[in-house]
């Protein structure tokens, strides 16, 4: 059950869904397919919601000086392929058939390079701040759909940022509940 989220395995887009497209972004390697969905938590600056900050910074135009934290990441290239804003709000960034900038150096289950096999997932949060009802309404949604439209991926193929960068990132956090999301799903 896709609850009302449609995706095009041909323009790799979800609808409905606000499109932003990402510089940061290229083809997945010859063969890759998306295998894995990867969830992480954003907020910008830390503990912020709802600015534009997210947006700017996956399309190369964050102001750099408007926020100290903003020297710390000064002239990151990420972007993600989606993004549910606490409001339940989704944006795409990048088409599920190309390779988002999402994971960084990552490993899931023995396999390095999460990017070239990932679906990757922002939620609006940060680790220890609970995440919005309408967040898990839409992830679970979303990720329905994207386990109908690809079949290479599994409920048992969700793997939190933390889970594929152990040690390096720690996102969605303890306040991510799991099992609300298989719920979800189901």
């Amino acid at each position: 059950m896709n609850k009302g989220f449609n995706v095009n395995t041909i323009t790799g887009l979800i609808e409905p869904a606000r499109h932003c497209s990402s510089p940061n972004q290229d083809e997945r390697p010859e063969g890759a397919m998306p295998e894995l969905l990867v969830v992480h938590g954003i907020s910008l600056p830390p503990g912020d919601f709802g600015g534009p900050e997210i947006e700017q910074l996956f399309g190369n135009n964050l102001d750099w000086d408007a926020d100290p934290y903003f020297g710390e990441i000064r002239g990151l290239e990420v972007s993600s392929h989606l993004l549910i804003r606490r409001d339940g709000e989704l944006i795409q960034f990048v088409p599920f058939m190309r390779r988002a900038w999402h994971a960084g150096e990552s490993c899931f289950r023995g396999r390095a390079g999460c990017n070239d096999f990932s679906i990757g997932i922002e939620l609006e949060g940060e680790d220890e701040t609970a995440y919005s009802d309408e967040q898990y309404e839409v992830l679970a949604g979303v990720t329905a759909a994207l386990l109908a439209a690809y079949p290479e991926i599994s409920a048992r193929k969700i793997a939190a940022h933390a889970d594929i960068s152990p040690g390096r990132k720690t996102d969605p956090g303890p306040a991510f509940d799991w099992l609300r999301l298989y719920d979800g799903i189901r």
